[in-house]
């Protein structure tokens, strides 16, 4: 085993494999840009090295720095995590020709698998089904679209040296070819460096199953069963299970055997993915091989109680696999489900800001979080928005879809649009929960994932009255503390007055509902008055915000987090957004440019689509903007005229910014 390994990523995979380092007594190396100075993984690692600004162009894919890092602190090994360098064939052979090894498949295996046009073309020859497509090197747009025509539509444009979702769309018709061929060869050159693409028949209600498989330099090859990834947006994945269910024992070893051959092929080592589509027959095809450790290995690990990690560091030493074919078994269901910083209401647009409070549920054997941000952390618009994976383990998948209920129930994010919401509706969608899956689950099921919203509970308003009223008490209390008679009636905020007592009003907002309550005081209690309905109120503030209280009698649990003016009240698994409301204060008229259109988030302009001067009819697309590596097309808010466009295509723009001058129609 290797006595000191540099990790060459960040976020929760450098913490994932961290955690199996130290387990095993290996010394590791961050490397880290200067916008991660201060991430979790840099904190988590015996030693870090700063490599670059935050572009990951000039820090998390520059291979000399990494290379160098690794040489200057002893590094016997390198793991690329996943994304970043992970299937970079260049990358693998610079670690060949500098010493450390590459925790990974053999540089010929990645060039073999890199290409998704040239791996569909080795497994034809292997005789493993495809899709039918093009995956030739023509990249003519012309070419390409014949092409796409004569497969029959609709067809899917994917990124072939690509991942993750991006450089990848869904074409309907002839029409829309054009426009998606030219975003995906922009999305493909941004993230990886490479726009070539192939076309496919787009398969109507498929499945996204993978097989997990490992390689050993002795020559054995192995699959840990298979992972469905059906349940996707944007075409990247959201839910993972394992293992798929409906899955017959036939249908397992045929596919395991197709992986485990596609593996052999190209003499594979180490973690790797077969993924294939599979149609509503059954039928299987390949897709293509992902030559590295998927985001979504925990759910192997929790079937089949393996450290996949430890494996890879084990292979990479030179060892054989620790076990055969036959001694690998399934134990029970477990189901992930990724906790990213997006607006599911907005498209899944990435958020980004500081957690002002992060509280994930408590880990155990059932439950597993991995994550790489920490309360007080940042999600920048540099990196992927990911906050953390949950995983949970179940005897049955009904039980692990409860206990991923119960776990996403008590998850707490505070400081950035999150989907922990939108997850527990998916995981309760009727849909999801009875596994009829398929990659097109989520816009199937829109009305369940995307109802409107209800109104705030009574017990919502009356949780954040009651931490307003308790955080005053506990602030009076500790401020008496400095005074010279601490015990003074004076300090008291309990309404308490020579002769009489007192009421108030605390008042709060949610949309365009504002509500007032009136407070009185009864001995240690509250009487809370709210919607012309009183409520004897008590309770107590626990660390981490958590509201006990008793309302009339009834207990009810809650946390209800202070940021800013906005109370952030958890409550039987929805978190509801109070705006406490200053009955001093009056807002002045205005609120902004009229007409403007401003960005949602930091990006760079990467096309203007319309022209100045040119009217548009509503949702017509005006620039595309570039954040978080993925592609955010701003369109018309109704029918008008394009005035002028603040920015210039390449021009970097903050949040918020003014991009295009509109005039709405009259």
């Amino acid at each position: 085993m290797f006595d000191t390994v540099l990790i060459a990523n960040r976020g929760e995979i450098a913490c994932r494999v961290i955690r199996t380092a130290r387990r095993l007594g290996v010394r590791t190396v961050a490397v880290y840009s200067e916008a991660d100075a201060t991430a979790r993984h840099v904190r988590l690692a015996d030693a870090a090295v700063c490599i670059g600004p935050a572009a990951a162009r000039e820090s998390y894919l520059n291979i000399e720095r990494i290379i160098a890092a690794a040489t200057a602190t002893g590094a016997q090994a390198i793991h690329p995590g996943y994304g970043f360098l992970a299937e970079n064939a260049d990358f693998a052979e610079a670690c060949a020709a500098a010493g450390p090894v590459f925790v990974g498949p053999p540089v010929a295996a990645i060039r073999a698998m890199g290409s998704k046009s040239a791996a569909k073309n080795l497994m034809a020859r292997a005789g493993v089904p495809l899709v039918p497509g093009y995956h030739g090197d023509n990249q003519d747009a012309g070419f390409l679209a014949d092409e796409a025509a004569r497969i029959g539509w609709p067809v899917l444009i994917k990124a072939s040296a690509g991942g993750g979702g991006k450089g990848m769309r869904i074409v309907r018709g002839a029409g829309e070819f054009a426009d998606a061929l030219a975003s995906c060869k922009r999305e493909a050159a941004a993230g990886f460096g490479d726009d070539r693409v192939l076309v496919e028949k787009y398969l109507e209600r498929p499945r996204h199953i993978e097989m997990q498989v490992f390689g050993d330099a002795q020559g054995h090859a192995v699959h840990l069963f298979e992972r469905d990834c059906s349940v996707q947006r944007r075409h990247q994945k959201v839910l993972e299970e394992a293992p798929a269910p409906g899955m017959t024992a036939e249908r397992r070893a045929a596919m395991g055997k197709a992986a485990v051959d596609a593996a052999r092929a190209v003499g594979y080592v180490g973690a790797g993915t077969v993924e294939f589509i599979v149609d509503a027959g059954g039928d299987f095809h390949f897709m293509e091989m992902n030559t590295r450790l998927q985001v979504e290995h925990p759910v192997t690990e929790m079937i089949t109680g393996l450290d996949l990690v430890e494996w890879q560091l084990r292979v990479a030493a030179g060892e054989p696999l620790p076990l055969t074919q036959e001694q690998l078994a399934i134990r029970g269901h477990a189901v992930e489900a990724r906790i990213y910083a997006e607006d599911p209401d907005k498209g899944f647009l990435p958020s980004t800001g500081r957690l002002l409070h992060l509280a994930p549920p408590a880990e155990s054997l059932q439950v597993r979080v991995d994550t790489g941000a920490e309360e007080g952390d940042a999600i920048t618009p540099h990196y992927d928005p990911m906050i953390a994976k949950l995983i949970v383990h179940g005897e049955t998948r009904e039980r692990a879809c409860a206990l991923l209920l119960q776990a996403l129930a008590q998850y707490r994010v505070v400081g950035v649009a999150n989907n922990v919401e939108f997850l527990s509706r998916l995981v309760a969608c009727p849909a999801f929960a009875q596994a009829d899956l398929d990659t097109g689950l989520i816009e199937r099921q829109h009305g369940f994932l995307f109802p409107q919203h209800a109104a705030v509970p009574r017990e919502a308003w009356l949780a954040a009255a009651l931490a307003e009223l308790l955080r005053e008490q506990a602030a009076a209390d500790s401020a008496a503390q400095d005074t010279a008679d601490p015990h003074s009636p004076w300090h008291r905020r309990d309404g308490w007055r020579v002769n009489l007592g007192v009421s108030r009003r605390l008042t709060f907002r949610c949309g365009e509902t504002t509500k007032a309550l009136g407070v009185s005081y009864v001995g240690n209690a509250y009487r809370l008055d709210v919607d012309r309905q009183a409520t004897l109120a008590s309770g107590e503030m626990l660390p981490g915000s958590q509201l006990r209280a008793d309302f009339g009698g009834s207990r009810s649990a809650a946390t209800v987090v202070v940021a800013g003016e906005k109370r952030h009240v958890f409550l039987h698994g929805r978190c509801f957004v109070l705006a406490a409301v200053d009955p001093l204060y009056h807002a002045g008229e205005g609120g902004g440019a009229e007409g403007g259109l401003t960005a949602p988030m930091p990006g760079k302009v990467i096309a203007l689509v319309a022209s100045a001067g040119v009217k548009v009819d509503k949702g017509a697309p005006l620039l595309i903007l570039e954040a978080m590596k993925m592609e955010h097309t701003i369109c018309a808010p109704s029918a008008g005229t394009v005035k002028s466009f603040r920015y210039a295509v390449g021009e970097q723009v903050a949040d918020g910014a003014e991009l295009v001058e509109f005039e709405a129609a009259r």
